[in-house]
């Protein structure tokens, strides 16, 4: 069965890149690149990331087997129009993703079509037509919302996301683009459940899968008192 699937690397701080690049210089040289080569340090040493690259060389571990399962689940994209515009030029004619991107934009544009079966088709109406044409298109595959952050938080705020998994690197970056801010439209007394269904531990990261259980009520917890949680009343 298709899912809607999400994985992001972020520090143990909540970030997954420095601060937003304000367009003066070149984008490698800024803070957020800093902060985002830093966190996904870990995927890009592995070989499995390194040959649907094209590189050579990396090493063969449970990393390496993460990058592969989750590149192998992928009959489609979801992504943003920032992380689609800054990665055309470095992905070249042959895209690391081999499969359908749909990419979310106001910004209309003709579908951009790449080797190994890669194709850019930009979606104008909503991340939730570009969740759908995905889908339609998997082949029961896993529609994998590839970032940036926005767009992951947009498909979880929508109820659209079916499993996140985190890349839980053991570093404290301070401050940058954070994976979960206050624009998930949550009311005061309401919370966004997950199951944790997998972790796998390694020296460099902590790779966490949860399964989102979606949008629910938080209650009174009076268990300090000889209760139980106890629904709360407005």
């Amino acid at each position: 069965m298709t899912k809607v699937t999400a994985q992001l690397s972020v520090s143990m701080d909540g970030f997954y890149a420095g601060p937003q690049f304000d367009g003066n210089g070149n984008w490698m040289d800024s803070a957020e690149s800093a902060g985002f080569f830093r966190v996904t340090r870990w995927a890009t040493e592995v070989a499995a990331w390194r040959e649907r690259q094209g590189f050579a060389g990396g090493e063969r571990d449970a990393n390496s087997e993460v990058v592969a399962e989750s590149f192998g689940a992928a009959g489609a994209y979801v992504m943003g129009r920032r992380m689609a515009d800054g990665g055309e030029v470095p992905w070249g004619e042959e895209p690391p993703f081999r499969a359908p991107v749909f990419v979310v934009t106001h910004r209309p544009r003709p579908t951009l079509l790449r080797g190994g079966g890669t194709s850019f088709t930009y979606v104008t109406d909503g991340v939730t037509s570009a969740v759908e044409q995905a889908r339609a298109v998997a082949g029961g595959k896993n529609v994998a919302v590839a970032g940036g952050g926005g767009l992951v938080r947009q498909v979880l705020r929508a109820g659209l996301l079916d499993e996140l998994e985190l890349h839980v690197v053991p570093v404290v970056l301070g401050t940058g683009l954070r994976l979960f801010d206050a624009d998930l439209d949550l009311g005061e007394k309401e919370a966004i459940e997950l199951t944790p269904t997998r972790v796998i531990h390694t020296p460099q990261v902590t790779h966490i899968r949860y399964e989102v259980n979606g949008r629910a009520p938080l209650v009174l917890d009076d268990r300090g008192s000889g209760g139980g949680p106890t629904a709360t009343t407005n």
